[in-house]
């Protein structure tokens, strides 16, 4: 199981975000002085995310459908979360993505100056998905609503670089167990390799995070402890990107977040979305 495949137009990977809309993710972050929700928060990296993944497949003749892309919440219900034209469907191509943001909103962003100092600047933010939060926690329908998606997925693209599923939660699953589905998720495969589950936790709380951890030894409860089992292990490429930006990881480091505040979270979604091998 090599996770090498070339990502290309005729053989596209997935990319499967599953984000938990419960009331408590209209908290702030843990430490955070902003005072910024984590809700909209998460709602800015995806955002971000997905500008990155058109921004990646752009092409003098367009943009190249190397990515297939889902956002899945999970609060109230369970289900597709895009905004606008694409609400209600699963599963979008990238160029599809690119064509149709819900809105493209005026974001002020501070830039150098080229003199030491910053200015303040006017930058175009397209928006796909909005911050929700109501309601409870029901992690394992998500996953199972993931696996469904996938199951088709991998039907239809067998040789595919394997899909990868990010699921970004402040809670406790209050559903079942999420360790049952999420071990039904990791299972399904294309011919290179599993599907590979990452876990972001975010935090109200201050506290030490933990990041890319290779053993839940420093974990602080069983629930961690949790998320740390349901996550896949780096493939050797993501274990290279996180060595990179600084961290310390090894052959048994996990694709695993907890008590993660906004800037470990743009980090995460970064490294866990690097392709391998794109052509």
């Amino acid at each position: 199981m090599t996770y090498s495949a070339e990502i290309s137009r005729s053989n596209p990977t997935c990319l499967l975000f599953l984000i938990d809309q419960s009331a408590s993710m209209s908290d702030p972050f843990g430490g955070s002085d902003s005072g910024k929700h984590k809700a909209d928060a998460v709602a800015d990296a995806v955002n971000r995310l997905l500008q990155n993944l058109v921004i990646r497949g752009a092409k003098a003749e367009g943009v190249r459908d190397y990515y297939h892309v889902g956002v899945i919440g999970y609060g109230a219900q369970v289900g597709p979360a895009f905004a606008g034209t694409l609400a209600g469907r699963d599963l979008v191509p990238i160029s599809e993505v690119a064509l149709n943001p819900a809105r493209v909103e005026s974001r002020a962003k501070q830039v150098e100056d080229g003199a030491g100092g910053l200015v303040e600047q006017t930058v175009k933010f397209p928006v796909w998905f909005d911050p929700v939060a109501e309601n409870g926690t029901p992690m394992c329908q998500a996953l199972r609503r993931a696996h469904a998606i996938l199951s088709g997925w991998l039907a239809d693209h067998p040789d595919c670089f394997p899909p990868i599923v990010i699921n970004v939660t402040d809670g406790e699953a209050n559903d079942g167990n999420p360790l049952e589905p999420a071990r039904a998720l990791m299972d399904l495969s294309s011919s290179d390799g599993h599907v590979l589950l990452f876990n972001l936790h975010l935090s109200s709380q201050r506290g030490t995070p933990v990041e890319f951890p290779d053993t839940d030894d420093n974990l602080a409860d069983k629930y961690a402890a949790l998320l740390y089992e349901m996550s896949s292990k780096l493939p050797d490429h993501m274990l290279t990107a996180a060595n990179q930006e600084g961290y310390q990881v090894s052959g048994e480091t996990r694709g695993f977040a907890f008590n993660a505040d906004i800037v470990a979270v743009v980090k995460f979604l970064d490294i866990g979305t690097r392709p391998s091998n794109l052509r």
